[in-house]
This record gives structure tokens, sequence and C-alpha cells, in this order.
């Protein structure tokens, strides 16, 4: 016979939310509404959150971690709304959240997206609801333009506001070091810095395109012609953006750029030692970042 306490721990799953990375991130305009089109290409880190569901009569949530004393009060957390959202769409079983919370908040790695993202497929398990079921996407677009891509995390060209999803990109593992300097930037902000007018158009050109299953150095070739078009008003809200990309690029990553709206920067390097070995030397050199050798796909 199995106790209660068991019985709890076999029911209860566990969930990835990887960080979002933005290898690219080019404004196109600002629409009549006030949002911003983009067009970015996306990819998912090995690191990220972890949340845990298990089925409960109840809705509820907890955290702990790093970063849990950031993300806010838990009535107001992503991923009570996106299961709200859900629970507001469809007839579901709901249950019990309990967010690891590893990343750093505010930080440019759609870390509360991932979060929600991550709520919505462990809600659609439980309850027999397929990825694509358009409950589960109207859902996500309640929380936010970036829940949508992290439903399914994988490489992809995300366009709109972020809301529209290019198919799946066939890219080689990428390996990374992610960087954040503790200082976090409001998108909100960063988007104002911009100085867009309603209805104003930039004359940018989309992300460019990369070779299809092009080794990692040919993806970094290609991912030069882009860039990060956020990224100088984020280091006018917040200068030492400068110094991560700065210091990426001293510990030898061929390419180095903000993601999303800051703070967090990536490099890229040619092969996994490189990673970890720049990842320790920053670390020790910065002990106060946040600091992460990863893979990218």
């Amino acid at each position: 016979m199995v106790n209660s306490r068991s019985a709890t721990s076999i029911a209860r799953r566990l969930w990835r939310a990887p960080a979002k990375v933005n290898l690219t991130l080019h404004i196109l305009g600002r629409r009549d509404d006030g949002w911003h089109d983009l067009h970015s290409i996306v990819a998912f880190a090995g690191c990220g959150d972890l949340l845990s569901f298990a089925p409960a009569p109840r809705l509820s949530f907890s955290a702990d971690g790093p970063g849990a004393g950031e993300i806010g009060p838990p009535y107001d957390n992503l991923v009570l709304r996106a299961a709200r959202s859900l629970q507001a769409l469809a007839p579901i079983r709901v249950g019990r959240f309990h967010l690891r919370k590893a990343l750093p908040v505010a930080a440019g790695l759609g870390g509360g997206s991932s979060d929600a993202a991550a709520a919505l497929r462990a809600l659609a398990h439980e309850n027999g609801l397929a990825l694509d079921d358009p409950r589960l996407r109207q859902a996500a677009l309640a929380c936010g333009a970036d829940v949508l891509v992290c439903l399914d995390p994988r490489a992809r060209i995300m366009t709109g506001i972020g809301d529209q999803l290019g198919p799946k990109l066939k890219i080689p593992a990428l390996h990374a070091v992610l960087a954040n300097p503790g200082v976090a930037v409001a998108t909100p902000k960063v988007f104002a810095h911009l100085g867009l007018a309603k209805a104003e158009r930039t004359g940018a050109s989309p992300s460019p395109a990369l070779p299809i299953a092009g080794k990692p150095s040919e993806i970094v070739e290609a991912l030069r012609m882009g860039r990060n078009d956020m990224e100088n008003a984020a280091r006018a809200l917040a200068p030492v953006v400068g110094e991560v990309l700065d210091a990426l690029a001293k510990a030898g990553a061929p390419l180095v750029r903000m993601s999303g709206s800051g703070a967090t920067c990536f490099g890229l390097f040619e092969d996994r030692a490189s990673s970890l070995a720049a990842a320790r030397a920053l670390a020790r050199m910065r002990p106060d970042w946040w600091v992460k050798a990863t893979v990218l796909r």
C-alpha cells in the first residue's frame, strides 16, 4: 500500500521552463495600437526554471530558488494567470504548482513567459489537450506575446508582436555563455527609449536567413548579419550591459549580443570546452554576476 506522501510524490510531475534567447531582434516599426513589430530568431537554453505540478482540488502556487524573491506576489504570478486563462476557456482539472526560480528576473530571457508556458503544458497533459489546441494558444496570448513561442520551446523565427511563429529551425547545438549583471531592465522602458511614434516604420530588414542544416560556425557567420535593435536603448538605461558584452568578447566569444530587452547578454563559442572555460573565468572575475554555460537549440 502506498502512503499519502508517496502518492503525492508519484503524482507530481516536473516541467522545464527553459530560458528564451533572442539570437536576433530586429524592430520593424510601431503599430497603430502602440505595440512594436519585430522579427526575431529565438532559441532555447539548456538552463531555466523548473515547475512542478500535482493535481489538487484547488489552484495554488508557491516558489523558491535564487530568483523567487523577485517574482512579485504569488497571486499575480504568470503561472497562475496562465492557469486561470485556460480555466476560463476549458473545463480543466487544476492543482498545485511549485516553481524553482533559477533564472534572473526582468533579464531578457523570457523567464516568466516560459514559466507560464510550462504551466499550460502541465495542464494540457493533465487534461488531455493537444499543444495545438486553439484554447491553449488563446490562453498563452492572454498572458503575453512571448508565452506562445515558449509552449514548444525550439528554435524558430518569431514575428508580429511575438505572436506569429515560423516553423522550427534545424540548427545544431550552439555552445553559449549567458551573463546577467544583476540589474533588472524593464521592457516597456526600453521600448519607450526607442522613441518610435505610432505607425512609424524603421525600415529595418528581417533577420538573416540561417543555412539549412548549417554547422555551428556557419550559423554564427549568418547571425553576424543580424543584431538586437534594443541593445543601444538598454545600454543607455543600464550602461553595465556594455560591460557584459565587452567581458564576453574578451572571454573569446566569436559573437556576443544582448538577449531581448536585456540585461542578459550571450556569447557563442566554438565548443563546449571553450564555453565552460569562459564561464568559469567570467564567474571568477565577476562573482556578483549570474553566469551560465549552456547549449542553445
